[in-house]
């Protein structure tokens, strides 16, 4: 069986987690990284969430990422070529560390924007961030046992976010 699907409180450990991950990629490569991120729900301070840390590399050429990729891969990360988003390259903890995703993107893409629009609308608006939360916990019960379902579920709330997101962002730059 796959793991289940488990919504957490917010943790403070989460961002602590984060920064160590940080240092160690950016130690180990970081000229070839254009910027990184800590995306999904763990980078948003109040929103429960399963307890995975996201992390966003963004670079100039996704094509070209065979520094990063060695990299991240010296580190214990392991790379997931059977991963079907095309608009990045995946990779996951090292064996036997808490839960990571690494998403490697190209800069300035349209996914790229994407999560940091997310994340930084969630950041600043406590209502649909708690609204989030709530549609979260609901469809954790439902489809405990069934990740690609409850991912698939959410597709409503995060596009109802991101149609106020959108607007948020052409009102504050």
């Amino acid at each position: 069986m796959k793991d289940p699907v488990v919504i957490e409180p917010y943790s403070y450990n989460w961002p602590i987690r984060f920064n160590e991950l940080q240092t160690q990629i950016v130690t180990k490569i970081g000229s070839d990284i254009h910027r990184i991120d800590h995306i999904g729900s763990t980078a948003v301070v109040g929103l429960a969430a399963k307890p995975i840390i996201d992390i966003q590399i963004s670079v100039k050429d996704l094509v070209c990422i065979e520094i990063v990729s060695s990299g991240l891969t010296s580190l214990g990360f392991r790379y997931r070529p059977d991963n079907d988003d095309l608009t990045k390259k995946y990779f996951r903890e090292p064996l036997g560390t808490r839960r990571t995703h690494i998403h490697v993107r190209q800069a300035g893409s349209w996914s790229e924007q994407f999560n940091l629009l997310f994340r930084d609308y969630l950041r600043t608006h406590e209502v649909d961030r708690d609204q989030y939360a709530k549609i979260k916990y609901e469809l954790a019960d439902r489809f405990k046992n069934q990740r690609e379902q409850y991912v698939e579920a959410k597709t409503a709330i995060v596009w109802e976010i991101m149609k106020k997101a959108n607007i948020w962002s052409h009102k504050t730059g």
